[in-house]
């Protein structure tokens, strides 16, 4: 596609002079932001207790030019900058995923690293409902997400394809070759960046790509989406979810939304993983999760209750493969997630809610303080029980979030406390860590 694109803008140029293509650059548009992060992480196991923290600071910068002839381009720089750095460092808000690669090598010691990297550099055409792109995307979808949690989010390369025939009904194609993970400056082949030293047991191939294809309706309150993620030889990946909002004459407003995913091995790792000594332990993909999820709000106060279930199939893999920085559960909360899925070669390792046969619940109520002129100042708090039969205890979060948003300014203080925060490998085996607690402040400005 970059073959076509490129002598396509060419030739318009030409048609258009060199005034035009001055303006194509004098009409684009510089945006970014600069955020510091501060993490600490403390856990406590079998009465053995471990500390680490980081600062950083960082951001991203961003470019896109004006449209020539449906033609645009566009790039982001992305940078993080450890310092006052402890001796235990959490290297969440780092080169985590570059330490997973690196460490034990001569370079030693990434995943502590700063690191800058040209997170996005594409090309792209719209017009007539149309639209058209080639080379490095941030990209958020179920499965595939940016996931700006951290410090900066993860990327794709590829090529994109999406065609709205009218207002309520929109079609995507992706063509996905390459994944950088938000903790590192590296653009792996996607398949193996979720597989690791297991792509060519697993996959028959040291290489594979990511097929995306989607179709979303929305008219009115209702929200229809629907996904296929297809690596051959690996895996295939369905989401699904309908959505729906309305509001009442009384000023309540609501909201509902379900959603199922089902995964299954495909092709040579459907063959492979079936073998007794293959990463899994001789068991194929086969990984099926419901979700629900209920809002209700009023004024500056807003109630969830949300409710998901990943399935139990004691002869499969059976907990869902998230490698791509997809966190897509109802019952996310900060700690309960996949982030270290997403990590270089740990696809097949799952947490919590993800973990097979898990049933999660969980609360959340937030609040505005507008009405007593604090405009912009906003509380979360966030219960999420985690029930299996796997686990020896059940797991509890408490997440408690203040925020506060003045024009292009952020602040967020964010405190966590898990017991029993539990993970599996890629057998299944399932391990719990009795305590974990977490304090987060994140402050951003926006430009």
């Amino acid at each position: 596609m970059k073959h076509l694109l490129l002598p396509a803008l060419l030739a318009g140029a030409s048609l258009q002079g060199a005034d035009t293509i001055a303006s194509w650059f004098d009409e684009g548009k510089a945006s970014g932001n600069v955020k510091y992060y501060y993490i600490q992480t403390d856990k406590e196991q079998a009465g053995a207790k471990s500390s680490a923290h980081a600062n950083s600071i960082g951001g991203t910068l961003h470019y896109e030019t004006g449209v020539l002839q449906g033609f645009k381009a566009g790039a982001t720089f992305m940078t993080t900058n450890g310092f006052a750095l402890p001796e235990s460092v959490d290297t969440s808000i780092l080169g985590r995923d570059n330490g997973v690669y690196l460490e034990g090598t001569p370079s030693g010691g990434a995943a502590q690293r700063s690191f800058s990297v040209l997170g996005e550099g594409y090309l792209g055409y719209s017009g007539d409902g149309a639209a058209l792109s080639y080379g490095r995307r941030v990209i958020k979808t179920p499965l595939v997400d940016a996931k700006e949690v951290r410090m900066l989010p993860s990327a794709v390369q590829g090529a994109f394809a999406s065609y709205a025939p009218n207002e309520t009904l929109e079609f995507g194609l992706s063509w996905l070759s390459h994944f950088k993970q938000r903790t590192s400056d590296r653009f792996f082949n996607i398949v193996t960046h979720a597989l690791g030293s297991q792509t060519t047991a697993i996959t028959g191939s040291d290489e594979g790509e990511l097929l995306v294809a989607d179709a979303r309706y929305r008219e009115g309150g209702l929200n229809l989406a629907l996904y296929d993620y297809y690596a051959a030889d690996f895996l295939n990946a369905l989401y699904a979810e309908a959505a729906y909002k309305g509001a009442l004459d009384s000023g309540i407003s609501y909201a509902a939304a379900l959603q199922a995913i089902s995964e299954t091995s495909v092709g040579n790792a459907e063959d492979n993983l079936a073998l007794a000594g293959s990463a899994t332990g001789g068991e194929t993909i086969s990984a099926n999760t419901l979700g629900l999820k209920l809002d209700a709000a009023y004024g500056e106060s807003k109630v969830t209750l949300a409710g998901t279930k990943s399935f139990r199939d004691s002869g499969s893999h059976d907990s869902l493969v998230l490698p791509w920085d997809g966190t897509p559960l109802y019952t996310n909360t900060i700690t309960s997630n996949n982030l270290f899925q997403s990590n270089y070669g740990k696809a097949l390792a799952a947490d919590s809610i993800y973990i097979g046969g898990s049933l999660g619940v969980k609360i959340a109520y937030t609040q505005g303080y507008g009405f007593a002129d604090l405009k912009g100042l906003k509380t979360t708090l966030a219960y999420l029980v985690i029930d299996n039969d796997r686990f020896a205890d059940r797991q509890q979060d408490f997440n408690a979030v203040i925020a506060y948003t003045a024009g292009d300014f952020s602040l967020a203080l964010k405190g966590i406390w898990v017991r029993h925060n539990s993970a599996a490998d890629a057998t299944g085996t399932v391990s719990q860590t009795d305590r974990l607690t977490q304090y987060r402040v994140i402050a951003n400005y926006a430009f």
